[in-house]
């Protein structure tokens, strides 16, 4: 077979482009570029600020190398478990302070280096802070020895810990402007049970213990915490679940004959409209039926003048989108309906727990 007569491979990047391209998963080119504003304004902003409260002004940035590497995960990696505040602070100080310790109980320089690094280790393990540019900071202070050991015995929290603050800081202000959430926090937070039984979306399919299992299994650690990593896989099991039931729209199932309340509403007629009625959810609307919340009777038991005082946030949808995409939120154990809304988010239809049910049950998987 020619050269010509080789099938094309669809999106084949160039061998020399992609060794361009990012290899952390998820990663893009505007991720990488937002890095590395992220790290020239945070770590300028780092050394200008503890420049001047040192007294030193533009001349000596009062500022250690590890921190760089600190800044490295911070703006390229924000959701990294290493890249958080308490590692980044915690797992630069405590580095230093053990640098600082071997400096001056061991006096050969090849043994305190590689005792300084191995040490910092076990140190932020403990301390819940492992971070590797730890390592780096006590091997900085290790190999500086009597130099660092003579000037001052807090070394490790200034320079050390203002500069991991100050960066901090700078990090968190800088992620909030480019719309990474920092600290990084897993999107799907547990919610408070009544029972200790799992929610009813994880009663099927992998289980908490299952991911565990296959973690010890292949023995390795990841750069990704628990949370997070189950939350992609969860993710990633109702794409497919998507993918294999994706001719079902919202509109084909929604019942159209929605009973509402106006936001004016008393929560007593809205509570007697949902007894007689049967219903578990009334959607709360505005005057031109524009969809603003929702109510339940569990809503209703609070306190209020009107039921827009009660009402939680509408969970909606579009006739257009995939019933299939609204199984992870009516499986929460906490919404019971989805509203279905046109462009101008007016009311045009409710998606419930059974009108899934039975759709589903209707329509067999492609094969």
């Amino acid at each position: 077979m020619t050269h010509d007569d080789r099938p094309a491979t669809p999106n084949r990047r160039p061998d020399g482009w992609r060794r361009f391209s990012p290899i952390l998963a998820g990663a893009t080119a505007r991720d990488r570029a937002l890095a590395c504003l992220g790290a020239f304004v945070g770590i300028a902003l780092v050394g200008l600020g503890t420049a001047l409260l040192h007294g030193d002004g533009h001349q000596a940035p009062w500022i250690v190398a590890p921190i760089g590497a600190s800044a490295v995960l911070l703006f390229a990696v924000p959701a990294s478990p290493m890249a958080q505040p308490w590692p980044i602070v915690g797992g630069n100080v405590l580095s230093a302070f053990v640098g600082l310790a071997v400096v001056h109980l061991v006096d050969e320089r090849t043994l305190a280096i590689g005792l300084a690094v191995g040490l910092s280790i076990a140190v932020m393990s403990l301390a819940r802070c492992l971070h590797p540019p730890g390592g780096a900071m006590a091997l900085t202070v290790a190999l500086a020895g009597s130099d660092v050991a003579s000037s001052s015995a807090l070394f490790p929290l200034a320079p050390v810990g203002l500069d991991a603050l100050a960066l901090v800081v700078a990090g968190w202000a800088f992620h909030r402007v480019s719309g990474h959430a920092y600290p990084h926090t897993a999107a799907r937070a547990a919610a408070a049970r009544p029972t200790s039984d799992p929610a009813p979306s994880e009663r099927v399919g992998f289980r908490a213990e299952d991911v565990d299992a296959v973690l010890a299994d292949l023995g390795e650690a990841f750069d990704i915490s628990r949370e997070d990593l189950d939350l992609l896989l969860r993710k990633v099991e109702a794409r497919a679940l998507t993918r294999e039931h994706g001719d079902l729209t919202s509109g084909e199932i929604m019942s159209r004959d929605v009973l509402s309340v106006d936001r004016t509403c008393t929560p007593e007629a809205a509570r007697e409209l949902l007894i007689r009625s049967g219903v578990r959810l009334l959607p709360v609307t505005t005057g031109d039926d524009r969809v603003i919340g929702g109510v339940g009777l569990r809503e209703l038991t609070g306190v209020g003048a009107t039921v827009e005082d009660l009402m939680v946030a509408p969970l909606t949808t579009t006739a257009e989108q995939p019933a299939i995409a609204l199984t992870p939120a009516l499986t929460d154990g906490h919404r019971h309906a989805a509203m279905v809304v046109d462009e101008h988010e007016r009311l045009i239809g409710l998606v419930t727990q059974a009108d899934l049910l039975a759709a589903l049950a209707r329509q067999p998987p492609r094969g």
